[in-house]
């Protein structure tokens, strides 16, 4: 059985670095810090991230230029501040959300939504695409549900950091990571045997295995991994967004989807683009737009990005 596709990483193998460690101490203390002045200080980091990461700033415009040809220039530029600004003030969220008492971990934390349909026996795959607060949407979940959970994890370069985000993630309820590179066979075992997995599947993970369907309306390449685990898993698939508000985020769990998978990978995987759509529609700026979504391209066809 195929590995799960995933993007490159490092293995912290190597010595634990200070600013790794001088990172995850301030992220202690600004855990104690009200969240409007967490929120402020994110704001303000958003501002400066915009101006000095000018790769990540174009890629940012790219993708929205494709996904959203109807906005100006003008428009498409404040958009992608405002992304940048959620982007830094959900990283800073991360102190709060694995690091302040639980009390006040769940009083900023509201599931909402169609929440039935997770406390309900039988396996469960969440669909949680890649908006900021995908984390806290984690950590609401573990909160909010007595069952188990299981998530993909990536090691990070630097061994603190690394450590201080398996704790975070690992802190609450019954959560199991896997790496990335593990077989999608203990998966499907961990679905069956009723571990709910919280999958993000709506990367470009370049070529290998993807197949090439329409996001906005562009041919892009996305795995089907998705429909293949909800078949082989047995398992209803139920989206979740997690999405940030001046109080802390509103997890909101949407009905499952009945008669998903239909059997045709390409389409079930069009399919999940198309919903996925819908959801980017009701907060554009909360969604991931750094990322290189439409790097990998059909043969003969260039990549958005140049090269700078």
């Amino acid at each position: 059985m195929s590995t799960i596709p995933s993007p490159t990483h490092h293995s912290p193998s190597g010595t634990k670095t200070w600013g790794g460690r001088l990172g995850v101490g301030f992220m202690r203390l600004l855990a104690r810090l009200p969240l409007s002045w967490v929120r402020g200080l994110g704001w303000l980091s958003g501002q400066v991230l915009h101006l000095v990461a000018a790769r990540r700033r174009d890629i940012a415009r790219t993708n929205w230029a494709l996904c959203f040809p109807q906005n100006s220039e003008a428009e498409r530029n404040r958009a992608v501040r405002r992304h940048f600004v959620y982007f830094a003030q959900s990283w800073l969220d991360r102190s709060w959300v694995w690091e302040a008492s639980e009390a006040v971990t769940r009083r900023r934390l509201r599931l909402v939504g169609a929440v039935h349909e997770l406390a309900t026996d039988g396996p469960i795959l969440v669909f949680a695409p890649h908006f900021v607060g995908l984390d806290a949407g984690g950590t609401a979940l573990a909160l909010g549900f007595p069952r188990r959970f299981i998530s993909l994890y990536a090691r990070q370069r630097n061994v603190a950091v690394d450590q201080w985000i398996r704790a975070g993630r690992l802190r609450y309820g019954s959560v199991r990571l896997v790496e990335k590179h593990q077989s999608m066979r203990s998966l499907v075992q961990a679905l069956r045997a009723g571990e709910v997995l919280y999958l993000l599947p709506d990367m470009d993970m370049g070529p290998a295995e993807s197949v090439f369907v329409p996001f906005f309306g562009v041919s892009t390449a996305t795995v089907p991994t998705l429909p293949r685990l909800a078949q082989m898993g047995r398992a209803r698939v139920v989206p979740v967004i997690s999405r940030m508000t001046p109080s802390g985020y509103d997890v909101e769990v949407l009905p499952g989807w009945d008669g998903y998978p239909g059997g045709d990978a390409v389409a079930d995987t069009a399919l999940m683009n198309h919903h996925l759509e819908q959801m980017i529609a009701t907060m554009p700026e909360q969604y991931y737009w750094v990322h290189k979504r439409f790097k990998t391209r059909p043969a003969g066809e260039a990549s958005p990005y140049g090269r700078r």
